[in-house]
This record gives C-alpha cells, sequence and structure tokens, in this order.
C-alpha cells in the first residue's frame, strides 16, 4: 500500500474515531423510561412526551401551560410522578386539577415537583450525607423538598404529602435531570 493510502486510511479511521464517542456517550445516557429511550439531547418535554408511563403529567404540563418553560434552557431537576402515582391521588382529583378554573392549583403541584438546577442521584446523595440524612431543596414553587435516603434508594418528601421513592434516577435531559417517583408530592 502507498504511503498516502495508508495516510488517508488512519485519518479516516481518526475521524471515525472521533465521530463516535460522543454518540457512544450518548447512548450510554440513553435511559428507558415508560416503554422510550431518554435521549439525553432532547429536552424533558421533548422525551416526556414519548413516555407512556408519564401520559397524565404530560396532560397535566399541557393543561398548566407549562411546556415552554420545561422546554427553555433550564437546568432543571424534575421529580416527575408516574400514572400509578397519579392514581394514588384521591378518586376525581387529576380530572378536577385539569379543569381551566384550577389551573393555579395545578401550577403550584407541578412547579413543586421541579427544583432549579441540575441534581443528579450522586449529587442528592451527597447532600443528605453532608446534611446528617437529609437534605433541603427549594423547589420552583418555592416550598421546600426534603430528600432522604435509605442504602442506595432516594426518597422525595413534600410538606403535605409523605414520601415518594426515586425509581428511576438520572434521566439526563438536555436542560437538566428527571427522575421517576412514586407519588405525587403536595405542597402547604
Amino acid at each position: 500500500m502507498s504511503k498516502s493510502i495508508v495516510t488517508f486510511l488512519s485519518i479516516g479511521l481518526a475521524i471515525g474515531a472521533i465521530a463516535a464517542t460522543p454518540l457512544a456517550a450518548r447512548a450510554a445516557d440513553t435511559v428507558m423510561v415508560g416503554g422510550a429511550p431518554m435521549y439525553p439531547t432532547k429536552n424533558i418535554v421533548e422525551n416526556a412526551v414519548n413516555s407512556k408511563d408519564h401520559t397524565t403529567l404530560v396532560a397535566a404540563v399541557k393543561a398548566a401551560g407549562l411546556v415552554d418553560t420545561l422546554e427553555s434552557k433550564g437546568p432543571f431537576t424534575v421529580f416527575a410522578p408516574t400514572n400509578e402515582a397519579f392514581a394514588k391521588l384521591p378518586a376525581g382529583t387529576v380530572d378536577t386539577l385539569l379543569k381551566p378554573e384550577n389551573k393555579p392549583m395545578l401550577v403550584n403541584i407541578l412547579t413543586y415537583h421541579v427544583v432549579s438546577g441540575n441534581y443528579t442521584a450522586a449529587d442528592l446523595m451527597k447532600m443528605v450525607k453532608a446534611g446528617g440524612g437529609k437534605a433541603m431543596l427549594k423547589s420552583v414553587e418555592g416550598e421546600p423538598l426534603t430528600i432522604t435516603e435509605n442504602g442506595t434508594r432516594l426518597f422525595v418528601s413534600g410538606e403535605k404529602s409523605g414520601v415518594a421513592e426515586v425509581t428511576i434516577a438520572d434521566v439526563k435531559q438536555s436542560n437538566g435531570v428527571i427522575h421517576v417517583i412514586s407519588s405525587v408530592i403536595l405542597p402547604n
């Protein structure tokens, strides 16, 4: 083989390796939620609309007029209740909240599940350990959320609502991170 062909092939392989690395890294960060891949290159809304486990949350975000906010730069940490979490609420609660006249209450509940900043599970664990067993985060709604841990499991508590377990952590987004939770948390 001539020297120019070897050089051309070497450059081609090097470029291919460089181009493939970001894709491989992105693929490693892709998490399946609700039967759909959650791509770290997409924003919170772009990913959430594909999760069959979050149809109630997506409907609520749309009804509350929060789509533009959750598509913005952020970063945000979202504690995302599943459809099953919403189903734990008293019968008729979700239908009532989705009515236009209840939009302010719906906005308060949804923004209580959002924190400004990008907090991974490792970040939250460090904060809990530094806080002697709990960490406090201020929600976008304004009231605090309490984060605790039990071994490797994280829990989020609201002022009024009890405790939600983080069932899927670190679902990376282009504008933050989602942690899927087992219950809806309610502000005062």
